[in-house]
């Protein structure tokens, strides 16, 4: 008996072999003979229609894992064709190292045994209402949005929602948009249930990731708490998915299989019929209008736990006020923060811009340094002394010789962290000072140290970049000072505005946690700037309100799907010319509307320069297919690539 055999590769089909007398159902592991090697394989649910004649091969054997869900099956295929993924690349997703795990000893399953454990936390009748809410909506498909303001209690309450989920022997899968927070939110977990969850993110050691896939398709661990990837995973008895932070941008994956992690997670809940909990403090703008159509329900928190009092807002106007030569900070800016320092409040500094400086120039010949691989500025990183490239990691030192024969005289352009730690470091040479960025929290023991020391008051004043908005609870910091209001609040992305006042807010929450009085001061040469008063007023809602109307009369998502076309190569004619030929192809057969092509605004990234089209269509899945049958048919020259990103994030 033939059966079609799917294989991770980037094949968009399966293949069909002889059953070899193995009892193989739909969803079956095994080995099959692919070429000169030996691959794993998944027993798929239809076959490849082909006029070819082949030598059919045997199935070698038939793995000892347990078949993959129906459910899941369906999933990956309807992910394929809405992403334009080949399926075959969307199996490797949920494989462990392109294989299986097969037998793994149940001691390593310990640690995630569920322990009955009396819950230390008392609801607020907000916390209990919510909770109500979301549990009256059932155990079967739905999406519920918990809208909280920053430490409102949203992880209490959803924790509760779990504890039920896993009692009637469910999994569940939490997801959280950056694997720095996975430090603190183990540590909750363990507090609240008495067991681990298991931990899967890009930094997870392969050993324990082996313990996990064998775990979660033998029903052994009950929750697991992850990043994108970890939706892919091969649940047994899925019961919820939680999606906490839905409105972060990380949960976009921009690079080889991209996707948007919060909105398949929601089509992974529809096809296994579970629940599905969106966490947000601001809904993003596709969430909130499907709130407004009645497609989620909502329940919110709109008081902090323990009625904690939302941090104050105060401007201060660089316009008018003196700044000392060399220095970024106002002395009001300082005066304000003394009077923090004195009570004993930790203080952090934000500005979203790594190293030291972001662009360097030569006082003498006025060039500028860019990435030789990138149409970027290089950034300046006076802790190792080198100019980075912050999208392809070229480094440079700073030995470069000027027109004249001798070195240049450098100028460093605007201020990042590193600098403006500098400045504190001089203001206040006896206070523990410490930057929270990516370069500072790249490896797992020291980012666990870091918060440690943050969360025990061993650190006076922080200086960090978006990094440190995400989420985390530092119990001692009552003032917020943003550095630069200016640099960040404008772009040409349409969703700039948004994701300002999602990151602002996010930021703020940060402050007066435990109740004490905190404030977040704004250093602005735009004082009556639209975002800013947007930031300081206390409900975000009437901002998404207006932002859906604009996007509605534009014809903008969430209205209208956008999907991106990019064409790469490392020669820019042809480049250029490539994407004409896919535009024509394309405005041959769908009948769409086409924009571009253009310069991509970072034109050369990797050593490739970019070109973008991008195709905007009503929300219909059909647009999908027309265009994969399209861009198959399009022979793409040899060095060049062209990727496709459907439902954009960011036009970069």
């Amino acid at each position: 008996m033939n059966v079609p055999i799917l294989i991770p590769n980037i094949f968009n089909y399966p293949f069909t072999y002889d059953s070899n007398s193995l009892n193989l159902d739909k969803g079956n592991y095994v080995t099959v003979p692919f070429g000169s090697t030996k691959i794993t394989g998944i027993v798929w649910d239809k076959f490849e229609k082909t006029e070819k004649k082949f030598l059919i091969k045997k199935v070698e054997k038939k793995l000892d894992v347990p078949k993959m869900q129906v459910s899941m099956i369906n999933f990956l295929n309807w992910f394929s064709i809405y992403n334009i993924v080949p399926i075959g690349m969307c199996i490797r997703l949920t494989l462990f190292n392109k294989g299986v795990v097969e037998n793994i000893s149940k001691n390593f399953f310990d640690p995630y045994n569920i322990l009955n454990k009396n819950l230390k936390y008392n609801l607020n009748s907000e916390q209990e209402k919510c909770l109500s809410e979301i549990n009256n909506k059932g155990n079967k498909f739905n999406v519920q949005v918990l809208d909280g303001v920053t430490g409102s209690g949203k992880t209490l309450v959803y924790f509760n929602r779990l504890k039920e989920i896993i009692n009637r022997g469910y999994q569940a899968l939490i997801m959280l948009p950056e694997i720095g927070l996975t430090t603190q939110f183990k540590k909750r977990f363990i507090d609240f249930f008495g067991f681990e969850p298991a931990i899967w993110h890009s930094a997870t050691s392969k050993k324990n990731k082996k313990i996990i896939w064998r775990g979660i398709v033998k029903k052994e661990i009950k929750v697991v708490v992850g990043a994108r990837s970890s939706l892919f995973l091969p649940f047994a008895k899925l019961g919820i998915i939680i999606v906490d932070e839905e409105h972060d941008a990380s949960y976009k994956q921009d690079e080889g299989i991209i996707y948007n992690a919060r909105d398949m997670a929601v089509s992974r809940g529809s096809f296994e019929n579970i629940p599905v909990l969106l966490i947000t403090s601001i809904p993003s703008v596709e969430t909130f209008n499907n709130v407004i159509k009645k497609k989620y329900s909502i329940s919110r928190l709109k008081k902090r736990y323990q009625d904690a009092s939302m941090p104050n807002f105060e401007i201060i106007n660089l316009s008018n006020k003196k700044i000392s030569n060399k220095n970024w900070l106002a002395n009001e800016t300082i005066e304000k923060v003394n009077c923090h320092l004195q009570k004993g409040d930790q203080v952090l500094f934000f500005l979203n811009r790594r190293g030291f400086a972001p662009f360097v120039i030569c006082k003498k010949c006025y060039k500028k340094f860019i990435c030789p691989n990138c149409s970027v500025n290089l950034n300046y990183h006076k802790n190792k002394n080198f100019l980075l490239c912050h999208y392809c990691g070229y480094k440079t030192n700073l030995n470069k010789i000027c027109t004249d024969n001798n070195l240049c005289e450098f100028i460093m352009c605007g201020p990042g962290v590193e600098r403006i730690a500098e400045e504190l470091e001089q203001k206040y040479p006896d206070k523990k000072i410490q930057i929270f960025s990516s370069d500072t929290l790249n490896k797992k023991k020291s980012a666990e140290k870091l918060i440690e020391k943050i969360e025990n008051k061993k650190i006076d004043i922080l200086v960090g970049t978006q990094l440190i908005s995400k989420g985390y609870h530092f119990p001692k910091l009552n003032c917020i000072v943003v550095v630069d209001a200016d640099f960040s609040s404008h772009g040409y992305d349409l969703r700039s505005a948004e994701k300002n006042i999602q990151l602002y807010h996010q930021l703020s929450g940060r402050a007066g946690r435990e109740g004490s009085s905190s404030t977040i001061y704004f250093q602005t040469y735009t004082p009556n700037d639209e975002m800013l008063l947007n930031i300081s007023k206390k409900d975000p809602h009437k901002f998404l309100l207006n932002e859906i109307e604009l996007r509605k009369k534009n014809k903008l998502p969430p209205f209208y799907r956008f999907i991106s076309i990019i064409i790469s190569g490392k020669n820019e004619k042809k480049t250029i010319n490539e994407a004409l030929k896919v535009k024509n192809q394309i405005t041959q057969d769908i009948k769409e509307e086409i924009l571009g092509p253009v310069n991509a605004p970072i034109f050369k990234l990797n050593q490739k320069y970019r070109c973008r089209l991008l195709l905007r269509s009503k929300k219909n899945i059909l647009t999908q297919k027309k265009l994969a049958k399209t861009l198959k048919k399009i022979k793409i020259l040899p060095g060049i690539k062209l990727t496709v990103d459907v439902d954009p994030t960011t036009f970069n």
